[in-house]
Formats: C-alpha cells, sequence, structure tokens
C-alpha cells in the first residue's frame, strides 16, 4: 500500500491485523501485570464509552432506516472515537484532570481489539455502515486477484523484450 495505492489485499490485510494483534496482547499482557493497579470503573467507562458514542447510534440508525442507508454523522463519529488520535488527546485530558492510571490501557485494549479480531477500523462514507462488501471492492478484489505479480525474469523479459528495445521506448 502506499500513497498512489490506498487499498489492501488479503495478505497486507492480515499483516495489519497481526501486527494491530501483538499490540494487543502486548497491553493486554501489562493489564494482567496490574490487574490490582486498575481502577475497574475507570477502566469499564473508558473501554465501554468508544462504542457507546461511536459504533451503538450509527447501528440503530442502520437498523431503523430501510436499506440502511445512514447519515455521514454517524461515520463521522465512529471515525472520530476510534482513533487512537482523539483518544490520544481523551488520555491526555484524563490523565491531567482525574490522574493517570492503568485504567486508560482499556483505550488501546478496546481500539487494537476491533482492528485485530474483528479487522475494523474506520468507516468511509458510501460504504454500509454495517459490513457488507460493496460493489466495487468485489470487482477489485476480483481484477486485483487475478493479476500475478512477476517474477523478476518476467520483469525483465517484460522490460527488455527479445528482438528489440524496451517497451515503451518509442517517441
Amino acid at each position: 500500500m502506499d500513497p498512489h495505492n490506498r487499498f489492501e489485499s488479503r495478505g497486507t490485510f492480515l499483516l495489519a491485523r497481526l501486527e494491530n494483534l501483538a499490540a494487543l496482547l502486548a497491553c493486554v499482557t501489562l493489564a494482567l501485570l496490574h490487574l490490582d493497579e486498575i481502577h475497574w470503573p475507570h477502566f469499564i467507562a473508558l473501554f465501554a464509552w468508544i462504542d457507546l458514542v461511536g459504533y451503538i447510534p450509527g447501528a440503530i440508525a442502520y437498523r431503523r432506516k430501510p436499506g440502511g442507508a445512514v447519515g455521514r454523522v454517524y461515520f463521522t463519529l465512529y471515525n472520530l472515537m476510534h482513533s487512537f488520535l482523539f483518544n490520544g488527546a481523551v488520555a491526555i485530558v484524563w490523565s491531567l484532570t482525574i490522574g493517570a492510571g492503568w485504567a486508560l490501557l482499556a483505550i488501546p485494549i478496546h481500539l487494537l481489539g476491533d482492528r485485530a479480531l474483528f479487522g475494523n477500523s474506520f468507516k468511509p462514507w458510501g460504504t454500509s455502515f454495517e459490513p457488507q462488501v460493496h460493489p466495487a471492492f468485489a470487482r477489485f478484489e476480483r481484477e486485483f486477484g487475478e493479476a500475478r505479480p512477476r517474477s523478476a525474469g518476467e520483469a525483465i523479459h517484460a522490460a527488455f523484450p527479445p528482438g528489440g528495445g524496451a517497451r515503451g521506448a518509442e517517441g
């Protein structure tokens, strides 16, 4: 994936989920090592509020609307609440007002769990609020799956075909 090709294949998506899983396991390990030091009401509040504000309203709207089309505000709320940037700011404000503590691990545990265990990240406008394959993505996957990477030999052969110059070198 790069700035010109903002998509993921099944393989790169799996790698991203595995990286998130490794980070999730690190956070869960820290929480387990500090079980006695976690203020559990704070942990539960920090863990739950992400979905109470960012997911539940959109899920309700999706189920109430024929065809499941919901307004952009629900996508925006979801993306904001499931952002490490926004939640980093929440953690800073929390630490300055309530105090830093191990309960703050609820935030990365929630966000990394969504990404690692469920494969969820941000929701782009133009897709379904609840997971459904978009027809354009299904087409992309079919076409991308049919294309196979060239070996080094095939790439050299394509760039310098026998009996002629490099392809595309003509004026």
